[in-house]
């Protein structure tokens, strides 16, 4: 008799809460269509964005590859440098493109219209490219035996020690300018340095060769 009540209770709880549900989404219908709308649009929106941000990184892939392209190419097909400007533009890469178009002028013995393209490459944003470029107008002061406008923009960088950038390029790059100016003492110190806090680089092991260059003209 006792799980009789029971169940006939439990079956009474079960239903009144049914039927409380289903006065709730009356009560409330209006309500319930007005948020199903509002979910259903933003997920409409969400799905706009991803579709859109999908096709602005085929894009810049795109465009990323042809910049590339076209300066891997320059040297057969001088003519591309005309494209490769109006890639450039402004948009995202068109550091990278002015430090391509910079490097070709100078493995083509045109400085100033190398310097002119690195010059084109804002501040705003000094991470790897933008040192890089600093350090190609540098070896173009270099070149023109203008040592203390190069010296100048290797201690700018070295100040700013950039983190994502290494240092070992910077100082023997100075230590080189500071050698060809007579400046022995100055260049054997970073010679040194690098050698010191870079051992295990590329430069690290060309400077010792420097070190003992230069020890043997004490």
């Amino acid at each position: 008799m006792k799980r009789i009540k029971r169940k006939q209770l439990k079956e009474d709880e079960f239903v009144s809460t049914i039927n409380k549900i289903v006065r709730f989404v009356k009560e409330r219908t209006k309500e319930l269509a007005a948020l199903v709308v509002l979910i259903a649009a933003l997920l409409l929106i969400f799905a706009g964005i991803k579709y859109i941000m999908g096709e602005n990184r085929k894009k810049e892939s795109r465009l990323l590859t042809q910049i590339l392209n076209l300066r891997a190419d320059l040297n057969n097909n001088p003519e591309n440098v005309a494209q490769l400007e109006e890639l450039a533009g402004d948009g995202k890469f068109s550091r990278l493109a002015y430090l391509l178009l910079a490097t070709y002028y100078v493995e083509n013995g045109d400085n100033d219209k190398a310097q002119g393209y690195l010059e084109k490459i804002p501040e705003s944003r000094k991470d790897t490219l933008y040192y890089q470029a600093q350090d190609l107008l540098a070896q173009i002061h270099f070149k023109r035996k203008d040592y203390d406008k190069a010296i100048e923009i290797y201690k700018k960088i070295e100040d700013e020690n950039p983190k994502d950038h290494s240092l070992d390029v910077i100082l023997f790059h100075r230590a080189e300018v500071h050698e060809e100016k007579g400046e022995f003492e100055e260049a054997l110190a970073l010679y040194k340095k690098v050698q010191e806090e870079f051992s295990q680089t590329f430069y690290g092991f060309d400077a010792a060769q420097k070190i003992r260059k230069l020890e043997t003209k004490k």
